[in-house]
């Protein structure tokens, strides 16, 4: 292994808890209950974004099921292909996008907003076309991707599982959420079989 590839792995770690950090202390709490909220009450929750912060999403929608928040990823291919039929009236729909202004995102938001659903956006850029178009905004910070040519989705993608654990962490607490009730839909594996225990 080159000298250089392993002072740049050892480096993406300070890199990613740089970004962490700045994330943490950019919060806004009055934004972050409004979105506890809404997520508490709703029926749905949808969630949808691309790339990297897809896969973020698609993480949040089983975070969401694991505290028996009924939730789905949307795939923004097939939104505008009738997927938005999922998304009612009183339901939350939470949008990913570090520019926020991912044109796939942009039609499902209106959508989702036209039916009377609240929308939750996560973004650095708060002029964004989702930012500005949102009910609730959650910033992200990114101070650069771990990557040499600061390109790769690795900080933001780090920033933004974050701020979904922060949510149903905080979702547990104010719901009251039990381990016991994990259980019953947990039975799988090593932690399925900790949770069992008699």
């Amino acid at each position: 292994m080159k000298n250089e590839s392993w002072t740049q792995a050892v480096a993406a770690f300070d890199i990613e808890a740089e970004s962490l950090a700045a994330t943490k202390e950019g919060m806004d709490q009055e934004a972050f209950a409004q979105a506890l909220d809404a997520l508490k009450s709703a029926a749905r929750i949808g969630v949808a974004g691309c790339g990297h912060t897809g896969i973020s999403c698609m993480h949040f929608a089983h975070l969401m099921c694991c505290i028996e928040r009924p939730a789905r990823f949307i795939s923004p291919a097939e939104a505008v292909h009738g997927a938005m039929g999922y998304i009612q009236k009183g339901d939350v729909l939470v949008l990913a996008s570090r520019g926020g202004k991912t044109q796939e995102l942009i039609p499902m938001m209106e959508i989702a907003k036209g039916k009377g659903a609240t929308v939750i956006s996560v973004t650095e850029n708060l002029d964004s076309p989702l930012a500005k178009g949102a009910d609730i905004v959650l910033g992200v910070r990114v101070t650069r991707e771990t990557d040499k040519y600061n390109s790769q989705g690795t900080s933001s993608f780090a920033v933004v599982n974050a701020m979904f654990d922060a949510l149903q962490i905080a979702l547990v607490e104010e719901t009251g959420y039990r381990n016991e009730q994990f259980a019953v839909i947990h039975p799988g594996g090593a932690v399925g079989e900790r949770l069992n225990r008699r």
